[in-house]
C-alpha cells in the first residue's frame, strides 16, 4: 500500500473481563493461531496473581494493568544516518506502539523465565513488573538510561 495508511483492526473485548487490552495481550501471548490456550494461560496467570497477592486491595486485572504501566517505555533510541556516520537519536515512543512494547517485554522475559508452564512464569512477571523489578522492568530504564545518554543528538530529530 504505497498511498493510504491501513485501516485499524477493531478488537472484540474477551469473554471475562470485558476488556479490548486483554484481547490485545492475549493475541500478543498467542502462538500458532490458538487463541483459547493462551486466553487460558492468561486467566490461569490471573488466577496465580490473585491467590498469591491476597494481602493487596486490588483485583488481578488492576494488578496486571499496573504492571504494564510500569514497564512502558517512554523514550527509546531510533538509529540515524548523519554525514555517514550513525547516531542513536532519542525519540518519544507512540502511544500505540507504548502499549505494543510494554506487552511484547513482558512476553518474551515470562517465556524467558524458569518455571514450570506458561501461566506461572508469566504470573511471576507480572508480579514482579508490578512491584517494579524483574527483567521486563530492567529493560525499560535500559532504554530510559540509553535515551538519556545519547541526549545530546536529541536534535537529529526529523
Amino acid at each position: 500500500m504505497r498511498k493510504a495508511r491501513p485501516k485499524k483492526r477493531i478488537l472484540l473485548p474477551d469473554p471475562k473481563f470485558h476488556d479490548v487490552l486483554v484481547t490485545r495481550f492475549v493475541n500478543n501471548l498467542m502462538l500458532m493461531g490458538k487463541k483459547s490456550v493462551a486466553f487460558n494461560i492468561f486467566y490461569d496467570a490471573l488466577d496465580i496473581v490473585e491467590n498469591k497477592m491476597k494481602d493487596s486491595e486490588k483485583s488481578p486485572l488492576e494488578i496486571w494493568k499496573k504492571a504494564l504501566e510500569n514497564i512502558t517505555p517512554q523514550v527509546e533510541v531510533k538509529s540515524r544516518r548523519v554525514g555517514g556516520a550513525t547516531f542513536q537519536v532519542p525519540m518519544e515512543v507512540r502511544p500505540d506502539r507504548k502499549i505494543s512494547l510494554s506487552m511484547k517485554n513482558m512476553i518474551l522475559y515470562s517465556r524467558k523465565r524458569s518455571g514450570k508452564g506458561m501461566s506461572d512464569k508469566l504470573a511471576a512477571e507480572i508480579m514482579s513488573a508490578y512491584n517494579e523489578e524483574g527483567a521486563a522492568f530492567k529493560r525499560k530504564e535500559d532504554m530510559h538510561k540509553m535515551a538519556e545518554a545519547n541526549k545530546a543528538f536529541a536534535h537529529f530529530r526529523f
